[in-house]
Protein backbone atom coordinates (compact mmCIF):
# COMPACT_ATOMS: atom_id res chain seq x y z
CA UNK A 1 0.00 0.00 0.00
CA UNK A 2 2.56 2.59 1.00
CA UNK A 3 4.46 1.76 -2.49
CA UNK A 4 1.68 1.84 -4.33
CA UNK A 5 0.90 5.32 -2.72
CA UNK A 6 4.61 6.81 -3.26
CA UNK A 7 4.15 5.56 -6.90
CA UNK A 8 1.01 7.71 -7.15
CA UNK A 9 2.73 10.79 -5.89
CA UNK A 10 5.79 10.69 -7.52
CA UNK A 11 3.54 10.04 -10.81
CA UNK A 12 1.48 13.43 -9.74
CA UNK A 13 4.49 15.29 -9.31
CA UNK A 14 5.78 14.22 -12.17
CA UNK A 15 2.87 15.51 -13.69
CA UNK A 16 2.76 18.66 -12.20
CA UNK A 17 6.10 19.33 -13.21
CA UNK A 18 5.18 18.36 -16.90
CA UNK A 19 2.32 21.04 -16.62
CA UNK A 20 4.68 23.98 -15.42
CA UNK A 21 6.57 23.13 -18.26
CA UNK A 22 4.07 22.93 -20.68
CA UNK A 23 2.54 26.30 -19.58
CA UNK A 24 6.72 27.93 -19.21
CA UNK A 25 7.20 26.97 -22.66
CA UNK A 26 3.77 28.45 -23.85
CA UNK A 27 4.37 31.83 -22.21
CA UNK A 28 8.32 31.73 -23.33
CA UNK A 29 6.62 30.74 -27.05
CA UNK A 30 4.18 33.78 -26.38
CA UNK A 31 6.69 35.99 -25.33
CA UNK A 32 8.66 35.22 -28.92
CA UNK A 33 6.06 36.66 -30.86
CA UNK A 34 6.02 39.98 -32.28
CA UNK A 35 2.51 41.67 -32.35
CA UNK A 36 1.64 42.79 -36.40
CA UNK A 37 -0.32 45.80 -34.94
CA UNK A 38 2.94 47.99 -33.49
CA UNK A 39 4.48 50.15 -35.56
CA UNK A 40 8.15 48.89 -38.04
CA UNK A 41 10.34 50.43 -35.34
CA UNK A 42 8.54 48.58 -32.29
CA UNK A 43 8.59 45.54 -34.67
CA UNK A 44 12.10 45.50 -35.43
CA UNK A 45 13.60 46.36 -32.11
CA UNK A 46 11.19 43.76 -30.51
CA UNK A 47 12.17 41.29 -32.70
CA UNK A 48 16.21 41.79 -32.45
CA UNK A 49 15.66 41.67 -28.46
CA UNK A 50 13.74 38.03 -29.29
CA UNK A 51 16.81 36.84 -31.77
CA UNK A 52 19.32 38.24 -29.18
CA UNK A 53 18.27 37.84 -25.55
CA UNK A 54 21.37 39.42 -24.30
CA UNK A 55 22.15 43.24 -26.28
CA UNK A 56 25.89 42.20 -26.04
CA UNK A 57 24.98 39.51 -28.34
CA UNK A 58 23.97 41.89 -31.10
CA UNK A 59 25.74 41.66 -34.39
CA UNK A 60 26.10 37.91 -34.34
CA UNK A 61 28.62 37.92 -31.32
CA UNK A 62 29.46 35.38 -29.08
CA UNK A 63 31.72 37.30 -27.18
CA UNK A 64 31.76 40.43 -25.50
CA UNK A 65 33.41 42.99 -28.02
CA UNK A 66 33.12 47.12 -27.89
CA UNK A 67 31.69 48.24 -31.35
CA UNK A 68 30.23 50.92 -33.16
CA UNK A 69 27.25 47.82 -34.63
CA UNK A 70 26.36 47.84 -30.91
CA UNK A 71 26.45 51.52 -30.08
CA UNK A 72 24.35 52.17 -34.02
CA UNK A 73 21.48 49.86 -32.90
CA UNK A 74 21.13 50.32 -29.08
CA UNK A 75 21.07 54.23 -29.78
CA UNK A 76 18.03 53.29 -31.97
CA UNK A 77 16.63 51.48 -29.24
CA UNK A 78 16.81 54.07 -27.11
CA UNK A 79 14.89 56.16 -29.92
CA UNK A 80 12.08 54.15 -29.62
CA UNK A 81 12.14 53.71 -25.88
CA UNK A 82 11.54 57.69 -26.11
CA UNK A 83 8.54 57.53 -28.44
CA UNK A 84 6.29 54.26 -27.53
CA UNK A 85 8.19 53.27 -23.87
CA UNK A 86 8.43 49.94 -22.53
CA UNK A 87 10.87 49.62 -19.78
CA UNK A 88 12.30 46.20 -21.48
CA UNK A 89 13.44 48.20 -23.99
CA UNK A 90 15.02 50.51 -21.76
CA UNK A 91 16.54 47.91 -19.16
CA UNK A 92 17.68 45.55 -22.82
CA UNK A 93 19.67 48.62 -24.03
CA UNK A 94 21.37 49.86 -20.72
CA UNK A 95 22.46 46.06 -19.97
CA UNK A 96 25.05 46.23 -22.45
CA UNK A 97 26.89 49.68 -21.51
CA UNK A 98 26.51 47.52 -17.91
CA UNK A 99 28.05 44.65 -19.16
CA UNK A 100 30.75 46.90 -20.91
CA UNK A 101 31.72 49.50 -18.53
CA UNK A 102 33.51 48.89 -15.18
CA UNK A 103 33.29 51.10 -12.01
CA UNK A 104 36.51 53.62 -12.77
CA UNK A 105 35.13 53.83 -16.60
CA UNK A 106 37.45 51.79 -18.57
CA UNK A 107 35.51 49.69 -20.90
CA UNK A 108 35.89 45.84 -21.48
CA UNK A 109 38.33 45.07 -24.74
CA UNK A 110 38.98 48.77 -25.58
CA UNK A 111 42.04 50.28 -26.10
CA UNK A 112 42.74 53.49 -26.70
CA UNK A 113 46.50 52.98 -28.39
CA UNK A 114 44.62 51.03 -31.31
CA UNK A 115 43.65 54.73 -31.88
CA UNK A 116 40.55 52.79 -34.10
CA UNK A 117 37.55 55.49 -35.22
CA UNK A 118 34.86 53.02 -35.08
CA UNK A 119 35.51 52.62 -31.40
CA UNK A 120 34.19 56.09 -30.40
CA UNK A 121 30.43 55.41 -32.06
CA UNK A 122 29.14 53.57 -29.04
CA UNK A 123 30.27 56.46 -27.19
CA UNK A 124 26.93 58.42 -28.53
CA UNK A 125 24.92 55.76 -26.96
CA UNK A 126 26.38 56.04 -23.41
CA UNK A 127 25.55 59.80 -23.52
CA UNK A 128 21.58 58.19 -23.55
CA UNK A 129 22.59 55.27 -20.78
CA UNK A 130 24.14 58.16 -18.20
CA UNK A 131 20.95 60.18 -18.56
CA UNK A 132 18.82 57.47 -17.64
CA UNK A 133 20.72 55.96 -15.04
CA UNK A 134 22.72 58.76 -13.64
CA UNK A 135 25.97 56.56 -13.12
CA UNK A 136 28.78 58.08 -13.12
CA UNK A 137 30.77 55.44 -14.64
CA UNK A 138 29.64 56.19 -18.07
CA UNK A 139 30.28 59.68 -17.58
CA UNK A 140 34.13 58.24 -17.14
CA UNK A 141 33.80 56.00 -20.58
CA UNK A 142 32.67 59.10 -22.30
CA UNK A 143 35.20 60.96 -21.11
CA UNK A 144 37.98 58.20 -21.63
CA UNK A 145 36.50 58.28 -25.60
CA UNK A 146 36.88 61.63 -25.97
CA UNK A 147 40.22 61.63 -24.99
CA UNK A 148 40.96 59.25 -27.88
CA UNK A 149 40.45 62.53 -29.96
CA UNK A 150 43.19 64.35 -28.21
CA UNK A 151 45.88 62.05 -29.40
CA UNK A 152 44.39 60.50 -32.51
CA UNK A 153 47.00 60.67 -35.28
CA UNK A 154 46.36 62.70 -38.19
CA UNK A 155 46.94 64.18 -42.01
CA UNK A 156 49.02 67.46 -42.17
CA UNK A 157 45.47 68.95 -43.29
CA UNK A 158 43.89 67.92 -39.51
CA UNK A 159 41.97 64.84 -40.85
CA UNK A 160 41.17 61.98 -38.84
CA UNK A 161 43.49 58.90 -39.66
CA UNK A 162 40.81 55.88 -40.11
CA UNK A 163 43.32 53.68 -37.54
CA UNK A 164 46.46 53.84 -36.52
CA UNK A 165 47.02 50.55 -38.94
CA UNK A 166 45.87 52.40 -41.81
CA UNK A 167 48.02 55.32 -41.44
CA UNK A 168 47.03 58.52 -43.26
CA UNK A 169 43.71 57.39 -44.52
CA UNK A 170 40.24 58.93 -44.36
CA UNK A 171 37.25 56.68 -44.48
CA UNK A 172 34.09 58.03 -45.32
CA UNK A 173 32.65 55.87 -42.34
CA UNK A 174 34.97 57.19 -39.89
CA UNK A 175 33.49 61.08 -40.01
CA UNK A 176 30.38 59.14 -38.33
CA UNK A 177 32.03 57.03 -35.83
CA UNK A 178 34.35 59.86 -34.69
CA UNK A 179 32.75 63.54 -35.70
CA UNK A 180 29.19 62.76 -34.70
CA UNK A 181 30.34 61.64 -30.91
CA UNK A 182 32.66 64.37 -31.04
CA UNK A 183 30.13 67.39 -32.34
CA UNK A 184 27.42 65.80 -29.70
CA UNK A 185 30.34 66.13 -26.58
CA UNK A 186 31.27 69.36 -27.58
CA UNK A 187 27.48 70.16 -27.08
CA UNK A 188 26.89 68.66 -23.62
CA UNK A 189 30.34 69.48 -22.22
CA UNK A 190 29.84 73.41 -23.19
CA UNK A 191 33.22 73.15 -25.50
CA UNK A 192 32.14 75.27 -28.66
CA UNK A 193 36.21 75.91 -29.49
CA UNK A 194 35.38 71.82 -30.93
CA UNK A 195 32.99 72.76 -33.64
CA UNK A 196 35.64 73.96 -36.08
CA UNK A 197 37.39 71.04 -35.68
CA UNK A 198 34.48 69.20 -36.31
CA UNK A 199 33.55 70.49 -39.23
CA UNK A 200 36.78 70.41 -40.68
CA UNK A 201 35.59 66.40 -40.44
CA UNK A 202 33.06 66.86 -42.85
CA UNK A 203 34.83 69.24 -45.23
CA UNK A 204 37.87 67.11 -45.67
CA UNK A 205 36.09 64.12 -46.33
CA UNK A 206 34.47 65.73 -49.31
CA UNK A 207 37.73 67.15 -50.50
CA UNK A 208 39.27 64.34 -50.44
CA UNK A 209 36.52 61.36 -51.55
CA UNK A 210 34.56 63.70 -54.04
CA UNK A 211 34.64 62.52 -57.48
CA UNK A 212 33.63 65.19 -60.46
CA UNK A 213 32.80 63.08 -62.83
CA UNK A 214 29.79 60.98 -60.78
CA UNK A 215 29.51 63.74 -58.67
CA UNK A 216 29.33 61.15 -55.75
CA UNK A 217 31.95 60.41 -53.05
CA UNK A 218 34.94 57.46 -53.17
CA UNK A 219 34.62 55.17 -49.66
CA UNK A 220 38.15 56.37 -48.86
CA UNK A 221 40.89 58.40 -49.76
CA UNK A 222 44.80 57.50 -49.00
CA UNK A 223 46.81 60.86 -48.29
CA UNK A 224 50.17 59.33 -48.85
CA UNK A 225 48.62 57.78 -52.32
CA UNK A 226 51.12 54.64 -50.73
CA UNK A 227 47.82 51.91 -50.68
CA UNK A 228 47.47 49.64 -53.83
CA UNK A 229 43.51 50.54 -53.52
CA UNK A 230 44.22 53.80 -53.74
CA UNK A 231 44.44 55.68 -57.23
CA UNK A 232 48.20 56.88 -57.77
CA UNK A 233 47.28 60.34 -59.16
CA UNK A 234 44.54 61.51 -56.58
CA UNK A 235 44.60 58.99 -53.23
CA UNK A 236 40.73 58.06 -53.86
CA UNK A 237 39.91 54.63 -53.61
CA UNK A 238 38.17 52.83 -56.56
CA UNK A 239 34.19 53.00 -56.21
CA UNK A 240 31.56 54.76 -54.35
CA UNK A 241 30.17 52.04 -51.84
CA UNK A 242 26.17 52.74 -50.65
CA UNK A 243 26.88 51.94 -47.49
CA UNK A 244 29.70 54.68 -47.28
CA UNK A 245 28.23 57.32 -48.52
CA UNK A 246 25.17 56.18 -45.95
CA UNK A 247 27.46 56.60 -42.77
CA UNK A 248 28.48 60.02 -44.23
CA UNK A 249 24.48 61.15 -44.93
CA UNK A 250 23.35 60.08 -40.90
CA UNK A 251 26.97 61.94 -40.10
CA UNK A 252 25.39 65.27 -41.48
CA UNK A 253 21.97 64.73 -40.01
CA UNK A 254 23.23 64.17 -36.55
CA UNK A 255 26.08 66.04 -36.16
CA UNK A 256 24.12 69.08 -37.69
CA UNK A 257 21.85 68.90 -34.10
CA UNK A 258 24.57 69.85 -32.31
CA UNK A 259 26.74 72.81 -34.15
CA UNK A 260 24.79 76.11 -33.49
CA UNK A 261 22.99 77.83 -36.52
CA UNK A 262 25.68 80.64 -37.06
CA UNK A 263 29.03 78.13 -36.47
CA UNK A 264 31.03 79.47 -39.60
CA UNK A 265 31.54 76.28 -42.22
CA UNK A 266 28.07 74.81 -41.02
CA UNK A 267 26.14 76.38 -44.18
CA UNK A 268 29.09 74.60 -45.99
CA UNK A 269 28.41 71.87 -44.49
CA UNK A 270 24.75 72.06 -45.47
CA UNK A 271 26.08 72.61 -49.45
CA UNK A 272 27.84 69.44 -49.35
CA UNK A 273 24.67 67.75 -47.99
CA UNK A 274 22.38 68.80 -50.00
CA UNK A 275 23.82 68.44 -53.23
CA UNK A 276 24.91 64.64 -52.40
CA UNK A 277 21.14 63.76 -51.79
CA UNK A 278 20.55 65.14 -55.10
CA UNK A 279 22.78 63.28 -56.56
CA UNK A 280 21.75 60.16 -54.33
CA UNK A 281 17.59 60.94 -55.78
CA UNK A 282 19.14 60.95 -59.06
CA UNK A 283 20.49 57.26 -58.92
CA UNK A 284 17.61 56.13 -57.02
CA UNK A 285 16.24 53.06 -58.09
CA UNK A 286 13.24 54.17 -59.84
CA UNK A 287 10.58 50.71 -59.49
CA UNK A 288 11.83 50.03 -56.41
CA UNK A 289 12.80 53.16 -54.70
CA UNK A 290 15.94 51.65 -53.17
CA UNK A 291 20.21 52.32 -53.78
CA UNK A 292 22.60 50.07 -54.71
CA UNK A 293 25.61 48.24 -52.85
CA UNK A 294 28.11 50.39 -55.38
CA UNK A 295 26.10 53.62 -56.16
CA UNK A 296 28.85 54.49 -58.83
CA UNK A 297 27.84 51.13 -60.84
CA UNK A 298 24.03 50.88 -60.38
CA UNK A 299 22.19 49.03 -62.11
CA UNK A 300 24.82 46.96 -63.59
CA UNK A 301 25.38 43.08 -64.04
CA UNK A 302 25.70 41.82 -60.36
CA UNK A 303 25.33 44.94 -58.41
CA UNK A 304 22.19 44.14 -56.04
CA UNK A 305 19.79 46.46 -54.05
CA UNK A 306 21.50 47.21 -50.46
CA UNK A 307 19.77 47.70 -47.65
CA UNK A 308 21.58 49.67 -44.81
CA UNK A 309 22.59 52.00 -47.37
CA UNK A 310 18.93 52.28 -48.44
CA UNK A 311 18.14 52.39 -44.80
CA UNK A 312 20.68 55.12 -44.39
CA UNK A 313 19.36 57.31 -46.79
CA UNK A 314 16.05 57.27 -45.87
CA UNK A 315 16.62 58.33 -43.01
CA UNK A 316 18.69 61.33 -43.37
CA UNK A 317 16.01 62.61 -46.09
CA UNK A 318 13.74 61.94 -43.42
CA UNK A 319 15.34 63.63 -40.85
CA UNK A 320 16.99 66.37 -43.04
CA UNK A 321 13.04 67.38 -43.82
CA UNK A 322 12.21 67.02 -40.42
CA UNK A 323 14.67 69.33 -39.09
CA UNK A 324 14.09 71.36 -42.28
CA UNK A 325 18.36 71.16 -43.27
CA UNK A 326 16.23 70.27 -46.44
CA UNK A 327 12.98 71.29 -48.28
CA UNK A 328 9.60 69.67 -48.27
CA UNK A 329 10.05 68.68 -51.41
CA UNK A 330 12.57 65.80 -50.99
CA UNK A 331 10.33 64.16 -48.53
CA UNK A 332 8.79 62.29 -51.90
CA UNK A 333 12.19 60.39 -52.38
CA UNK A 334 12.57 59.35 -49.07
CA UNK A 335 8.89 57.88 -48.59
CA UNK A 336 9.38 56.33 -52.09
CA UNK A 337 12.76 54.67 -50.68
CA UNK A 338 11.02 54.18 -47.47
CA UNK A 339 8.35 52.09 -48.87
CA UNK A 340 10.60 50.41 -51.26
CA UNK A 341 12.39 48.49 -47.84
CA UNK A 342 9.06 47.92 -46.69
CA UNK A 343 7.98 45.95 -49.97
CA UNK A 344 11.25 44.43 -51.32
CA UNK A 345 13.63 43.56 -48.12
CA UNK A 346 11.46 43.45 -45.28
CA UNK A 347 10.36 40.15 -44.74
CA UNK A 348 8.21 38.44 -41.44
CA UNK A 349 8.43 35.17 -40.09
CA UNK A 350 5.27 33.40 -38.43
CA UNK A 351 5.65 34.51 -34.68
CA UNK A 352 6.15 38.11 -36.14
CA UNK A 353 9.45 38.35 -36.23
CA UNK A 354 10.56 40.86 -38.58
CA UNK A 355 13.68 41.20 -40.99
CA UNK A 356 15.54 42.79 -42.98
CA UNK A 357 17.20 41.20 -46.30
CA UNK A 358 19.87 42.10 -48.49
CA UNK A 359 22.57 43.79 -45.86
CA UNK A 360 26.03 43.61 -47.24
CA UNK A 361 27.97 42.16 -44.05
CA UNK A 362 31.25 44.28 -44.37
CA UNK A 363 33.41 45.96 -46.77
CA UNK A 364 36.87 47.73 -46.92
CA UNK A 365 40.28 48.84 -48.04
CA UNK A 366 43.63 47.19 -47.96
CA UNK A 367 44.17 45.27 -44.37
CA UNK A 368 45.28 41.70 -43.96
CA UNK A 369 46.16 38.46 -44.49
CA UNK A 370 43.81 39.06 -47.59
CA UNK A 371 44.09 42.68 -49.10
CA UNK A 372 41.14 44.20 -50.17
CA UNK A 373 41.25 46.05 -53.39
CA UNK A 374 38.39 47.58 -53.40
CA UNK A 375 37.43 46.98 -57.19
CA UNK A 376 33.65 46.17 -58.72
CA UNK A 377 33.65 42.70 -58.18
CA UNK A 378 35.07 43.25 -54.72
CA UNK A 379 31.87 45.18 -52.97
CA UNK A 380 29.09 42.63 -55.11
CA UNK A 381 31.05 39.67 -54.10
CA UNK A 382 31.34 40.20 -50.06
CA UNK A 383 28.73 38.31 -47.43
CA UNK A 384 24.72 39.13 -48.05
CA UNK A 385 22.79 38.41 -44.98
CA UNK A 386 19.90 39.49 -43.58
CA UNK A 387 19.87 41.32 -40.11
CA UNK A 388 22.68 42.86 -40.59
CA UNK A 389 22.88 45.51 -37.80
CA UNK A 390 23.95 48.49 -40.18
CA UNK A 391 20.88 47.76 -41.86
CA UNK A 392 18.81 47.03 -38.75
CA UNK A 393 19.62 50.05 -37.04
CA UNK A 394 19.23 52.72 -39.30
CA UNK A 395 15.77 50.97 -40.44
CA UNK A 396 14.44 51.90 -37.07
CA UNK A 397 15.40 55.19 -36.91
CA UNK A 398 14.02 55.34 -40.36
CA UNK A 399 10.80 54.28 -39.01
CA UNK A 400 10.65 56.84 -36.20
CA UNK A 401 11.45 59.32 -38.82
CA UNK A 402 8.48 58.20 -40.50
CA UNK A 403 5.87 57.53 -37.84
CA UNK A 404 6.75 60.86 -36.62
CA UNK A 405 5.41 61.96 -40.03
CA UNK A 406 3.00 60.04 -39.70
CA UNK A 407 1.44 61.62 -36.40
CA UNK A 408 1.49 64.86 -37.78
CA UNK A 409 -0.73 63.61 -40.75
CA UNK A 410 1.72 64.10 -43.48
CA UNK A 411 2.03 60.70 -44.72
CA UNK A 412 -0.32 57.77 -44.75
Amino acid sequence: EYIKKNNIMKKSVLYLFFLIAVLLLSQKTEAQKVSLDLPWSLRMTRSEMVRYPESWQLDFQTKLKWDYCHGLELQAMFDTYDMYGGDDILQYAVAYADTMVLNDGQIKTYRLEEYNIDRLNPGKYLFRVFEATKDKKYKKAIDLLRSQLDTHPRNNDGGFWHKKIYPNQMWLDGVYMGATFYAEYAFRNNQPEDYQDVIKQFILAAKHTYDPQTKLFKHATDISKKQKWANPETGKSAHSWGRAMGWYAMAFVDALDFIPAREPGREEMMKIFKNMMDELIKIQDKETGLWYQVLDRSGDEGNYLESSASSMFVYSLLKAVSREYLDISYLESALKGYNGIINHLIEVDEQGLVSITQGCAVAGLGGSPIYRMGDYNYYINETIRSNDPKAVGPFIMASLEYERFKRLGLVK
